[in-house]
């Protein structure tokens, strides 16, 4: 009886939800992909994966890359985002990087399915807008060229109409910079104004909510400004604790990211840490030499955890905070700002304690 009431109440829910819009694009808000924070990773999840990478099908995440045959572009992915989370990482990188594959990796079921719902909308959006300026740029020349021949014939009639000619140019540029700027807010592009709104005081929940309403609009307002479209980003449900060296060969990532990972505050959990002296040899097998591992937590013990095994790990080296790679490297910011969880911590004047590591040649054989 419980899961026939739950069903029906998430029918009616389904009939509100904004993929059922018609007529726009629209991302998906958080609140209808909830579940719990974390996943138990020694749980069997049921998931799917390849026996090596070689047998990974990426053209169901990657189209534009990748067809049924493999590699389009030869381009394999280089930047993974362990425990991806909502993706804020991935949505932000992927403007900044268009050449670059990155992935998302998430156990969780319905969080996966947000970020995928997301990437979606926003490659439905950037290919919208790009067709919407092609139709702008195209009407533009042929009421040129209409004007041009107008012009000539006028021309032709005598002197006397130069000026009224000019009249009617101006008027011509009017109507079309009324008509261009008619099309831009009926396709969605117009200044975002009516999202500003105030709950004054209100229940935060719903200034959270409002507020993601807000952020994802705009970026369906500007996804035809993002090189790349956001074909270069994907999400995949995997249990990366298990099955890592499935998808990626070795020496494949450039750049792999934990960010505010499960703590695991008990100390009989502690061995189902993102971060552990077992799973670093996978995580360095799969990291290219010069790479860099990422990670962040709100949790100073596990900052302190974290750092401790990857420094103890003879084949990562800890890179200085003030080290001019870090201080240029766009993804030391998104990993700080980007995220949800990062977010959250920054509303709640919270602390971050942020490490990065860089991937080490392998010793000779022989050599410790």
């Amino acid at each position: 009886m419980g899961r026939d009431v739950h069903d029906t109440i998430g029918a009616a829910q389904m009939k509100q939800h904004p993929n059922q819009q018609a007529g726009k694009v629209v991302i998906p808000q958080k609140r209808w992909y909830r579940q719990r924070a974390h996943a138990n990773p020694f749980s069997d999840h049921n998931l799917e994966y390849p026996a090596s990478p070689e047998e990974m099908d990426w053209s169901k995440i990657y189209p534009d890359h990748f067809g049924p045959e493999g590699s389009k572009t030869g381009k394999k992915v280089e930047f993974a985002d362990v425990g991806c989370g909502f993706g804020g990482l991935l949505m932000q990188l992927a403007p900044q990087f268009p050449d670059t594959l990155m992935l998302g990796l998430e156990i969780r079921v319905h969080v996966t399915q947000y970020v995928h719902d997301k990437i979606l909308a926003l490659r439905l959006a950037s290919k919208k807008a790009k067709e919407e300026e092609a139709k702008k740029l195209s009407s533009i020349e042929e009421g040129r060229g209409e004007e041009s021949a107008g012009k000539s014939v006028k021309d032709r009639d005598g002197e006397g109409e130069g000026e009224e000619q000019g009249e009617g140019d101006d008027t011509t540029a009017s109507k079309q910079e009324s008509q261009d700027q008619a099309e831009a807010e009926g396709s969605g592009h117009r200044p975002q104004k009516k999202n500003k709104k105030s709950n004054g005081g209100g229940d935060e929940e719903l200034d959270e909510d409002e507020d993601e309403k807000a952020m994802n609009e705009q970026m369906v307002k500007e996804a035809g400004n993002q090189e790349g479209g956001y074909q270069n980003v994907g999400v995949l449900r995997a249990n990366a604790m298990k099955f890592l060296p499935n998808f990626f060969e070795k020496g494949q990532l450039t750049k792999i990211f934990f960010l505010f990972p499960d703590p695991h505050f008990k100390a009989r959990k502690h061995k189902a840490r993102i971060i552990s002296q077992t799973l670093l040899a996978e995580y360095a097998y799969v990291t290219r030499v010069g790479g860099i591992v990422y990670t962040i937590t709100d949790v100073h013990e596990l900052h302190l955890w974290m750092v401790k095994h990857l420094d103890a790990f003879p084949l990562f080296q800890r890179i200085p905070d003030d080290d001019p790679d870090l201080q240029n490297d766009p993804c030391v910011k998104a990993v700080t700002y980007a995220t949800e969880e990062g977010k959250k911590v920054e509303r709640n004047r919270g602390s971050k304690y942020f490490a990065a590591f860089r991937r080490l040649p392998d010793p000779n054989v022989g050599e410790e």
